[in-house]
């Protein structure tokens, strides 16, 4: 892995090679630099003062050595990214207003997508993972991962049953405690139902009656106006002398129709002029009929009226119009149904809470077997570990347990688990707990009682470890996990990390000598500062340089010729005791 960063708080270009590194320094020389960097590589959070004062933009860029069928390159590669002669390329660009920007393998992805190769990539432990351990949470989630599939596939069938059952539980209590709520509306959805029943309105019928309503207010001076209009066609039968359109226009068609033979244009006029005529004596037939079937009854003016009245009493309240009235009428009524259905979904969802409570408690008993079948390797496999690391009467188990709820509880608050109702949550009814017993005669306690700094820092190292064969990374950064551990107990951290280097790539921050004389390589970082900005420099410590480096972790001297003298015999002791 090479990783380099330019304008984050420091510029330095890091090889970080295969097998064990150790990054060493003075106190506040910027070694978390590697830290940081490779956390922004690998898709944490962006935060602008990262970036160097003076700056425009931080620039992180990360060249890992990475095998085509590992999943990380196929999750790149799905993604668009291409591999670079056997490397996954990636970089991250912060800039100074909080603006972040990602690349991978040559092509821009979302920042989230670093995240998720995270895991498949590096494992990062720092101090504060060692206090992540105590919580009994976190203790949960060692141990399903170190169980695997025995544990991973029923958790994903009990997750699933009880999201499921949450869904259920919600639904449930919404109907049962609104009953009183939805029953209010199902009563105003029925009176409105019933009062458009007993009106039993039809499509369109506003409309109409507002036509009839027009035509019956206004039907004295529609039949006045038919009547003139007819006698002014036809004539008036009363008066002989009266000249009407009729007479008129057949008087004009007889005059051309005489001497048609002689124009055709003339002829022509002649047909529109009889054209006319009988257009005309149509008319005037109709405005008879029209005039004799118009009746002004007051009685059915009144009805028109009063029907009308029941319409818009009905429009107010329900719709713009008798057509919106229908639809809601159509809407409520399938909203009323389903009120009415409540009862009978009641029933329904009871049934399936009761049948998925059910089996959450098998699916949980499930869990519990698995974990305690996995228990019990793991704490040996976690107590083989502190042994090579200089606890050799330490004692690490597992302690499964339930939480078996009072006969007084509510049944909804447990699941039955081998007879007794017991808590539960999203991950079972277990509570996991590690126990260590770090001297003959002890009793075990859990880690966050019965361990020291030291002690706990090698716990999380064991537990790293025991990972390691079961679920490893290519890359595993220790930054500071060493904390309180010294002398004898130093030594044997630096001999299990340089074993575990074996198998993956180790990047350990630290400012135990013990530990860095493992190291198959050893980066010293110093900081300098020219007036205005302070950089920090990365630089390989070999031969007399590394004993150099040694002496002044462990004395606080360089040219200490007892210092020197117990340097170089640690790092023969590296040398030869790995």
């Amino acid at each position: 892995m090479r990783i380099r960063s330019l304008g984050v708080i420091d510029d330095a270009v890091v090889e970080l090679s295969p097998g064990f590194t150790a990054v060493t320094g003075e106190t506040g020389a910027g070694k978390t630099m590697v830290v940081t960097s490779l956390g922004l590589l690998l898709g944490g959070r962006a935060d602008p003062a990262l970036v160097r004062i003076g700056a425009k933009s931080a620039v992180v860029e990360g060249r890992v050595a990475i095998g085509p069928g590992a999943p990380a390159a196929v999750r790149a590669e799905e993604a668009g990214a291409e591999l670079d002669d056997g490397a996954l390329l990636i970089s991250r660009t912060l800039s100074a207003e909080g603006r972040s920007r990602a690349h991978l393998g040559g092509r821009s992805v979302p920042v989230g997508l670093l995240g998720e190769l995270a895991d498949d990539l590096v494992a990062v432990h720092g101090q504060t993972d060692q206090q992540g351990l105590l919580r009994p949470a976190r203790q949960r989630q060692a141990l399903d991962r170190y169980a695997g599939d025995a544990v991973a596939v029923p958790l994903a069938k009990y997750g699933a049953a009880h999201k499921r059952l949450r869904a259920v539980a919600a639904e449930l209590e919404e109907l049962t405690t609104r009953a009183r709520e939805r029953s209010q509306e199902a009563d105003l959805l029925r009176f409105g139902l019933d009062e458009i029943a007993a009106a039993e309105p039809q499509p369109g019928e506003d409309t109409e009656l507002a036509a009839e309503a027009e035509r019956l207010g206004h039907a004295e001076a529609l039949a006045s106006a038919a009547t003139a209009a007819h006698a002014a066609l036809a004539g008036n039968p009363e008066d002989p002398e009266d000249v009407d359109g009729t007479t008129l226009v057949a008087g004009a068609h007889r005059a051309l129709d005489a001497v048609r033979s002689h124009d055709p244009a003339l002829s022509a006029l002649a047909d529109r002029l009889g054209e006319i005529g009988i257009l005309m004596a149509d008319v005037a037939g109709e405005l008879a009929s029209y005039a004799d079937g118009l009746d002004a009854d007051p009685l059915r003016l009144a009805a028109v009226e009063e029907r009308r009245a029941a319409l818009n009493h009905l429009t107010r309240k329900y719709g713009e119009d008798i057509a919106g009235v229908l639809a809601w009428s159509e809407r409520s009524a399938a909203r009323l149904a389903e009120l009415d259905g409540d009862d009978d979904r009641i029933g329904e969802l009871t049934a399936e809470r009761d049948a998925l409570r059910a089996e959450l408690g098998e699916l949980a008993q499930e869990l519990t077997d698995a974990r305690t079948a996995s228990a019990k390797r793991f704490a040996d496999a976690v107590t083989a570990e502190l042994a090579e690391l200089a606890m050799p009467h330490a004692r690490v188990s597992v302690q499964i347990r339930q939480t078996e709820l009072p006969a007084t509880a509510d049944a909804a608050d447990g699941i039955e688990v081998g007879g007794r109702t017991v808590a539960y949550g999203p991950h079972g009814a277990d509570e996991v707990e590690l126990l260590l017993a770090p001297h003959p005669g002890t009793p075990p306690r859990p880690i966050a009682k019965g361990a020291s700094g030291g002690e706990l820092s090698r716990v999380m190292l064991a537990v790293e470890v025991v990972f390691a064969g079961s679920d490893p990374v290519p890359t595993y950064l220790f930054d500071e996990v060493d904390a309180g551990v010294g002398g004898k107990a130093a030594v044997e951290v630096g001999r299990r990390l340089a074993r575990l280097a074996r198998s993956a790539q180790v990047v350990v921050v630290t400012h135990l000598p013990q530990v860095a004389a493992f190291a198959d390589r050893q980066l010293l970082v110093e900081k300098t500062h020219d007036g205005s900005v302070t950089r920090s420099g990365v630089t390989v410590l070999e031969g007399e340089e590394r004993v150099r480096e040694l002496s002044r972790m462990l004395a606080g001297q360089e040219d200490s010729e007892t210092a020197r003298a117990h340097a170089e015999e640690l790092l023969e002791t590296a040398r030869t005791g790995r």
